[in-house]
């Protein structure tokens, strides 16, 4: 199947597999289980496997249309950090011995400095964030409108703003040496996918005449949440007129989850469509991802192919174990599950 042909003809089933990209790995997730494999730089495969039970599952009106948009939010960025934090842990990257600062702030915190360090780090991006795509977008409405701009006017140059705020954001990230690699095996997951979806054998060779390009990723929702919020802010902003800066700000962060909620909905409904107008619409989405991912080698396609894998069977029994408890993969075959094995879908 040729690349363009899947990146607009495919259409998702209905149990969905998908993942995230970490440091030089691929994270994949099952229903009720996910696998992180990396590439360690002995060129050897780590990967960790856990169960999980899904907050739909815990809680049953955490699964309801909409309100699951608001905890997939949530959710996507403490465990997002989290599977960050375990693929570095994996590669040996926090092994390095802390500093004498690192380890006052652990004993008068309690805490070890792993967990110090990607704490800070998910405040400066939730700071960085709400800084970009809030603060900026909503200062341009309110001089606008000040400047005697019409609603339609300044809800869609705050829009816009957004847009491009977010195009700038991945053009800079995807400068960078190590960014650009986990782009790469951005792009080895959705190929992976791709192939499981088509039900050919998970093998390098068949995964990478897929697209890199799938209707399902974070980055199409990214794109779906702005255009969402131009056409609710607009309506809104029709309604409720706001002049003060803050309240603005106030009223953006609070229309921030029903945002996300219909975003989820209409990625999951444009995901499983197969209508030319689906196709259509979710073109704006796919193409963005050509800043967010990169072609992978056939090295990062093997991580993908294992993570892909082990999500739905578990760890290979015979493999060699780490003292963590990861399994040692010298293959993506290693990683194939025995015949007449069932997975935990």
């Amino acid at each position: 199947m040729a690349k363009d042909k899947a990146a607009s003809a495919d259409v998702c089933p209905r149990v969905d597999i998908g993942g995230q990209a970490v440091m030089e790995g691929v994270m994949m997730r099952a229903p009720h289980s996910v696998a992180i494999a990396v590439r360690r730089p002995d060129h050897s495969i780590v990967v960790q496997y856990k169960p999980y039970v899904p907050l739909s599952e815990k809680h049953k009106w955490m699964g309801y249309p909409f309100l699951r948009g608001m905890v997939n939010m949530v959710t996507m960025l403490s465990t997002g950090m989290g599977t960050l934090e375990d693929s570095t842990k994996m590669l040996g990257i926090l092994d390095e011995e802390p500093t004498k600062f690192e380890k006052w702030l652990a004993e008068k915190l309690g805490k070890s400095v792993d967990k110090i360090v990607m704490g800070v780090a998910i405040v400066l991006a939730v700071i960085l964030s709400l800084l970009l795509f809030m603060a900026i977008p909503a200062g341009v409405e309110n001089f606008l409108k000040n400047a005697g701009m019409p609603v339609l006017g300044y809800t869609l140059c705050g829009g816009i703003a957004k847009i491009l705020i977010l195009i700038g954001y991945m053009l800079f990230a995807g400068s960078v040496k190590d960014v650009k690699r986990t782009f790469m095996y951005h792009g080895a997951e959705h190929k992976t996918v791709y192939n499981h979806e088509a039900g050919t054998p998970l093998t390098p060779q068949n995964a990478k005449q897929y697209s890199r390009l799938h209707p399902r990723c974070g980055t199409a929702f990214l794109l779906i949440v702005m255009m969402i919020s131009i056409l609710l802010f607009l309506v809104l902003n029709v309604l409720v007129p706001i002049n003060n800066y803050f309240v603005r700000l106030l009223f953006h962060l609070c229309m921030l989850p029903i945002v996300a909620g219909t975003s989820y909905e209409v990625l999951k409904g444009l995901a499983h469509s197969d209508t030319k107008l689906s196709h259509i619409l979710r073109w704006p989405g796919l193409q963005m991802q050509r800043l967010t991912t990169r072609e992978p080698d056939e090295s990062m396609l093997e991580c993908a192919i294992v993570a892909m894998n082990c999500a739905p069977y578990g760890l290979p029994k015979e493999a060699r174990r780490t003292p963590e408890g990861w399994a040692i993969l010298h293959s993506y075959k290693d990683s194939e599950p025995e015949p007449g094995q069932e997975a935990s879908l």
